[in-house]
């Protein structure tokens, strides 16, 4: 549909998952795609797919707990194109363990990539479309672990909680400064990406406890994915949620700020 032809969007986490391809179906939007990740290889292969389809994009290595790097990155950006009109914050970890297990420097680490990550990236990328003067639209991606607590997983929940809010906190402010600049969150559910290999077994078996005991879970599920519970009987794929994303990137979603766009199969119903 070509729905963001000629705007720029910047997408964080974009090495794999729902970060790839986000920057891909916002290039095959339309959009110029500033695709950004710590991991470069992986980084460099979705600069590769991007235009491989025909899009337009670049790869720039990017620490998010790091606020010079979120300034050289944003003024690499506006220096290119003039403009920042998309930013999607999308990239984080999962740290699985017990809360009383769980060591200060992983909670620190957590907190710093998920929820600091995304505070550096609405600071730095609110001035930058208010200077192109034509707003923009931030999309912060929290997760159903946001909205509701998850057996093993309290550090991030905690984060994507702080996520969720920092939204709507941030959403007002831009309302009252009539600067055209709208602040959603986006909350995926069990998604098929890597970051499931990244969490540790026991943090996992933690989780997959905790839904198997959901009202309406399948107890004979033989994984994770499937003990999920999610009415719809499956994972999401990353393209699912990413869809969800070019739909708060597009004027089709003018009227919308401070919203949270859950996609996650019934889990959360």
């Amino acid at each position: 549909m070509r729905r963001l032809d000629g705007r720029v969007a910047l997408v964080t986490g974009a090495a794999s998952g729902i970060g790839r391809a986000t920057a891909e179906v916002l290039a095959a939007e339309g959009a110029w795609v500033v695709a950004t990740d710590i991991d470069v290889a992986g980084g460099e292969e979705t600069h590769g797919r991007i235009v491989a389809a025909g899009g337009h994009a670049r790869f720039l290595a990017h620490d998010v707990t790091d606020e010079d790097r979120w300034a050289d990155v944003v003024a690499e950006t506006m220096a290119a194109h003039g403009r920042l009109d998309i930013l999607v914050n999308n990239a984080g970890i999962g740290i699985g363990v017990a809360l009383t297990e769980m060591t200060l420097a992983d909670w620190n680490r957590q907190l710093a990539v998920n929820l600091t990550g995304t505070f550096l990236g609405c600071k730095h990328g609110v001035p930058a479309m208010r200077a192109g003067g034509r707003g923009g639209s931030i999309i912060n991606v929290s997760s159903v672990a946001g909205l509701e607590g998850a057996a093993g997983l309290a550090g991030y929940c905690a984060t994507k909680g702080g996520v969720r809010l920092l939204t709507k906190a941030l959403a007002k402010e831009c309302a009252m400064a009539k600067d055209g600049i709208r602040v959603n969150s986006v909350h995926p559910g069990i998604i098929d990406t890597p970051i499931w290999a990244k969490i540790d077994q026991g943090g996992l078996d933690a989780v997959a406890e905790t839904f198997a005991a959901r009202p309406g879970a399948n107890a004979l599920a033989p994984d994770l994915i499937a003990a999920a519970g999610a009415p719809l009987g499956f994972a999401g794929q990353p393209e699912d949620i990413a869809r969800g994303i070019a739909f708060l990137a597009s004027d089709e979603s003018r009227y919308m700020t401070g919203a949270e766009l859950v996609i996650d199969g019934g889990w959360t119903a």
